[in-house]
């Protein structure tokens, strides 16, 4: 049987992607927009970005059937509701795991038979070929009864960017300090392919440069440029 016919016995993947509250995302990144000043606006403005190109990466990949996000963050909110997004609140003392999980719970209410992912928020170099085709390697095993999750890991090998489950399954995530591990551990399958850009997530100016090799996304190089950055 060919991937093609695998991948259409399990449907297009939604998907959920957590964006923190601007004044406490991504403190290690701090900084980056700015040559070290590290002012506010700047950093919220870059850690908005990131968001921004994720999810407009996610929303044109084919296999993905819709993409939600998930946050506690009004300035958030508004600006991915005003790109079409649709935006669930979040209890921000819950943590990641938690809001992902009710996220998760949120779609499979709405439909049972359709899988379910989260995806980070920060990475800026995705492109939606990537992710399809990650989409698609996750879709054959779960429609070959292979695992009922799988996900990609990072560019380092132990965090998670992607995690996805079969339709009915929980979602289960275990986004943190050792997370490849712990999905792995808990019986999802680790995905392997060629993704730098869905492998690289940003958390310090060392990984943005990094991503800005690979191509920044139109919002963080507009982010960067508005504060007069430069990166490779």
């Amino acid at each position: 049987m060919t991937g093609r016919v695998e991948v259409g016995r399990v449907p297009p993947v939604d998907l959920v992607v957590p964006v923190k509250s601007l004044a406490r995302a991504k403190t290690r990144l701090r900084g980056a927009a700015d040559d070290g000043i590290g002012d506010p606006m700047a950093h919220a403005r870059l850690s908005l970005a990131l968001a921004m190109d994720t999810i407009a990466a996610a929303r044109s990949a084919r296999g993905v059937h819709d993409v939600i996000a998930i946050t506690s963050d009004p300035e958030v909110a508004s600006a991915l509701r005003a790109d079409g997004v649709r935006v669930l609140a979040d209890h921000p003392e819950r943590g990641l795991n938690a809001a992902l999980t009710f996220g998760a719970e949120v779609l499979l209410a709405q439909d049972p038979a359709r899988p379910v992912g989260a995806l980070q928020a920060d990475l800026p170099a995705l492109r939606s070929e990537e992710l399809a085709d990650a989409l698609a390697h996750a879709r054959i095993a779960m429609a070959a009864g292979s695992a009922p999750r799988a996900f990609c890991s990072d560019a380092q090998g132990s965090g998670t960017t992607l995690l996805v489950c079969a339709p009915g399954v929980p979602l289960a995530p275990r986004f943190g300090v050792g997370s490849a591990e712990a999905h792995e551990r808990a019986g999802a399958l680790r995905l392997r392919g060629d993704w730098p850009g869905l492998r690289q997530d940003v958390d310090t100016a060392a990984d943005l440069r990094r991503a800005a090799e690979l191509g920044l996304g139109p919002a963080t190089l507009a982010a960067l440029r508005s504060t007069a950055k430069q990166l490779p």
